[in-house]
């Protein structure tokens, strides 16, 4: 897969899906929802998934099921529905590992300056998807998509994922949209990441789901290029991230209003 896959329609692009994979019955029931929905709209749809959550607020959180046995679940979901797949990385090692079961490596945004693990995303050959880090302006998103591109892949994206306001808080600022895009390179906006509050005193992340709309709707008015969200059935059962998730039942509803701004902004 190249970027151009993605972007050669009039519409916005749309990674999605759950957190984590918990298993292989809920990732084909949820992919097998967004493609349904996805196609029916036009929107390029990308399944996300990640294998394994390395980045926890307590040692007994959920990391998952098993790499491998994630990473083939991913695979089956890209045979199966004939879409491409997204998962986290977090060492150089995991690029090469991952790359053979998925088409785009995402680099978590905490990790984005990690100059081996942007390097070793790159020469797998797959798409590279990173994210900003929160604690980063846009402009300084340039220098770790040059460091991918220089390590010989062009096809990169970057993810605007909210920046860190105060000690548990995220804001968006729409501002770095655009100037992401003046590097050459598509943009997307992570929706239910930037709603996070992180570091709750509990030890679990918490969010604000309730504004998954009134963010995105900004995001695709604003010109993004793609849309990132984590969706799952019962986000009040998930194992990861279910305080920010959309509902999956919601996520129709809510693409086709993004699709009519989407036309009425091009």
């Amino acid at each position: 897969m190249e970027i151009k896959d993605l972007t050669s329609t009039d519409n916005f692009f749309l990674l999605a899906g759950p957190c984590v994979i918990e298993g292989e019955e809920m990732a084909m029931r949820i992919a097998e929802h967004v493609v349904k929905v996805t196609g029916r709209l036009g929107i390029p749809y990308v399944f996300k998934g990640s294998y394994r959550k390395a980045n926890r607020s307590r040692l007994d959180s959920f990391t998952g099921i098993g790499d491998e046995k994630a990473l083939k679940i991913l695979a089956k979901v890209r045979d199966t529905f004939g879409v491409p797949v997204v998962t986290d990385i977090h060492t150089a090692d995991e690029a090469e590992m991952a790359a053979p079961y998925v088409d785009v490596l995402q680099i978590p945004a905490f990790l984005c300056r990690q100059t081996d693990l942007l390097v070793a995303a790159a020469r797998t050959g797959r798409v590279v998807n990173i994210k900003k880090g929160q604690f980063l302006s846009a402009g300084a998103m340039r220098f770790a998509a040059e460091k991918v591109v220089e390590a010989g892949n062009s096809n990169v994206m970057l993810t605007e994922r909210g920046t860190t306001f105060g000690y548990q808080d995220l804001v968006v600022d729409y501002r770095g949209i655009p100037e992401m895009q003046s590097f050459g390179f598509p943009v997307v906006l992570d929706v239910t990441h930037s709603l996070q509050q992180p570091n709750q005193t509990s030890g679990v992340t918490g969010g604000m789901p309730r504004l998954i709309e009134t963010v995105a709707k900004a995001g695709i008015a604003v010109g993004a290029d793609g849309i990132f969200l984590e969706t799952h059935e019962d986000p009040s059962v998930a194992k990861s991230d279910g305080a920010n998730m959309l509902r999956l039942d919601l996520l129709e509803g809510l693409l086709e209003r993004l699709v009519r701004i989407r036309q009425a902004v091009k």
